[in-house]
This record gives structure tokens, sequence and C-alpha cells, in this order.
């Protein structure tokens, strides 16, 4: 699919960075800094640290900018550097998006929030990079329906989907050659823990994840599993394979990022070490590889490499992901929705550990499913789903 990526490129790509103040934003802006010949930062986004993003604007020159929290645009205006212009709330997320001078649109907003802004990037020719997994796994088949039409690429930015699409480069044979995408996760805190032992756990337990720094809700996720199973999603639409042929092995140390097996038994891997400025140095970059200051992976210091069968019993969250992966329609929507609910209200200290999962299952369970929704009735079951989770997290708490 011939996308603005595979032209060839002889000047640095310019880059709106939607979340920039975030984890996966401010590494994007260390591949800034580090590669300024081939990546131009144009357009800035956050939520609401207004300092932080007018700082992000002065240091790379940048004069567009977005502020999700419509209160703080005046704050941003203020200090942003001379001449900027200061979009706010949703429909400045979208602007920003849509900015003609752009190449890329690197989406990493938490949640539903950057579905909209990923659809504007891709209508108006430019490549999508993803970050945020609620984007292909709340509308997949409307998102990669509209960036064929585009003639864009659609490029994964988490190390699992980044590691794949690089296992993936060469392959000639299309989705029929690939028997199976295996997806690394690293277990997340509670690995080996007890069933039982899951009721007891904090937030502050919860959040200590043994290998990577991200933000609370994809750390949570993380914790659950059911990071994992937007993963699974994520590549059923990515890639073009049935959710059967997407599976999930935990892999502690996080250096095999994941996977691929073909159908002829070989099985391809993508090995780094645990930098989120590997992928989205690779995704701003392709389809060429450039030289790199980041730590390189020395086989030497790695004492073993383990791998085992993720506990679907004691974490259900990539059964309740591939049911929903399967059924398609709108059901992955509300399968996320609730959960981002579920999390919240844990973070928050109104429902368990275990009660993110369950209350996930009973609103999953309570939704008649529509197949090959539009938008819109995407966007009805999504603000359903929350609706349903949060009488959930009430009921809990009387």
């Amino acid at each position: 699919m011939p996308g603005s990526s595979e032209r060839q490129m002889t000047r640095p790509r310019k880059v709106v960075i939607l979340g920039s103040t975030g984890s996966i934003g401010t590494s994007a802006l260390k591949v800034a800094r580090k590669l300024p010949e081939h990546m131009e930062v144009v357009g800035l986004a956050a939520g609401r640290q207004a300092g932080a993003l007018v700082e992000q604007a002065r240091e790379f020159g940048v004069k567009h900018l977005a502020i999700a929290d419509e209160s703080l645009r005046e704050t941003v205006a203020d200090s942003a550097p001379a001449g900027s212009v200061v979009h706010a709330g949703t429909e400045g997320l979208r602007e920003l998006a849509r900015l003609p001078e752009a190449d890329m649109v690197l989406v990493s907003i938490v949640g539903t929030e950057g579905l909209q802004p990923a659809l504007d990037a891709i209508e108006s020719g430019k490549d999508l990079a993803v970050a945020s997994k609620e984007i292909l796994v709340m509308a997949g088949e409307i998102v990669m329906a509209a960036a064929e039409r585009s003639g864009v690429r659609v490029l994964p930015v988490d190390s699992e989907h980044n590691a794949i699409f690089q296992c993936l480069e060469g392959n000639t044979g299309g989705a029929e050659a690939v028997r199976r995408l295996l997806l690394t996760a690293s277990g997340g805190p509670f690995r080996t823990a007890s069933a039982e032992s899951l009721a007891d756990v904090t937030p502050e337990q919860a959040l200590n994840h043994p290998t990577w720094k991200m933000g609370p809700k994809i750390t949570i996720d993380s914790a659950t599993l059911f990071n994992k199973g937007l993963e699974m999603i994520e590549a059923r639409w990515l890639f073009g394979v049935e959710m059967d042929r997407v599976e999930v092995v935990v892999h502690p140390q996080s250096i095999v990022h994941s996977m691929v097996e073909f159908v002829d038994g070989s099985v391809l891997a993508q090995v780094s070490t645990t930098d989120m400025c590997f992928p989205i140095q690779y995704a701003v970059t392709w389809p060429k590889r450039v030289q790199h200051s980041l730590e390189p992976l020395d086989f030497a210091t790695l004492a073993r490499l383990d791998f085992e069968e993720p506990r679907e019993d004691v974490f259900p969250a990539l059964r309740l992901a591939r049911e929903a992966g399967k059924c398609c329609g709108t059901l992955p929507a509300v399968m996320n929705a609730a959960n981002e609910v579920a999390v919240e209200a844990f973070l928050n200290g109104a429902i368990s550990f275990p009660r993110i999962w369950g209350l996930v299952e009973e609103v999953m369970t309570d939704h008649v499913a529509v197949n090959s929704p539009s938008l819109e009735a995407l966007l009805e079951a999504d603000l359903e789903a929350r609706a349903a989770a949060r009488a959930g997290v009430e009921r809990v708490a009387s």
C-alpha cells in the first residue's frame, strides 16, 4: 500500500505528536532530539500539562499547539512562543491532526480521545503512528479501511506490534504465510501471585511494574493483562489475521518484544533492550533504518530468557479480549470502555483489583453486539458501556 512514508524522503519527516507530555510523547521527543535530520516536530498536544507543553514548544520551535482541557487555552497562549497558534478541546486535537505541513501524526493519547483525530489524520493523507491501543481496539475495521482508501500507512509504535511489523518485513506470502503472531508479555507485578492474594492488591502495588515505566492506566492494564488483551485485538486489525492466530506468551525479561511463526515452522523474533525510543524511531524513519545512540543489547550479559504460558484462569482478561475480538462489531469497544471505567475506579479505591475484570465481563455479557457498526454506533456503544460500568461501581460502593 503506497503511503507517503514510502516516497523518497529528502528532508526530516514532519511529525505531530498528540499526547506529547506522556511517556510515549516524551520518548518521541527524545528521538527528535537525537535525530533532527530525520524527524521535525511541527505540532504538539497535551491533556492538562500546560507548562510542560509550552516548554516543549520552546525547545523544538513548535508554533502549532493544542491543549485538551479548554480551560487552559489562555494559559498556554499567554506563555507560548510568539506567533503560536493554540487550539483547545477535542476540536483542537482534530485541527492539529489535519495540520497541512505534517507528514505523520503520532497518537499517544490514553483512551478513546485519539480516535477522531486519528481518522482526521488519515483522511488528510498523513501516515498514522499508533501508540494508543484503543483506536484499533474500538474501531479497527473503520480505521484500516480509511487508511486503505487514503493510501497511507498505519505504523505501530507499541513495542510488541512494532516487533511484529519488523518481523513481517520482506514476507511475500501475505497473511496466509503466517501461522501465529506471538505477543510477548512481561506478566506484570503479579505474574506468580496466587489468585487468592489478588483481592488484597493495592493501587500502589499494581503500579509497580517490573520492566516498563508507563502512565497509570496502561500500568494497571499490564497488571491485569488487559493491556495484552487489547494488543491481541489491535494485532488482528494491523496484520489482517484472525484472532485464533494471535497468541500471548509470558516473557519476564521483556527482551524478545514479539515473534511471528510462519507456516513452514520458522519463527522470527525482534529483540532489543526495553526502551520505547526503539519502536518510535523505527516508525518515524521507516522504511529506512538509521544509526542511533540508544543502548545496544549486550548478549553476553543475558543470563537467560524465559517463556511461560499466561495464567488465563487467574487473569481472564485474555479470554475476554479473545471473545471480543472474535465477535468484533461493537463488543471490543464495550470491553475497552468498561475496562477504562473499572481501572479508574480501582485507582480511586472504589473497587478491588479482581473486580476490574469481573466488572468488564458483566458489561460485555449484558451487551447486544452490533455487527459492522458505523462510527456513530461505536461511540454510542462506548457511552452505554461506560454508563453500565459506572453503575456497577456504584453497586459495589452501596
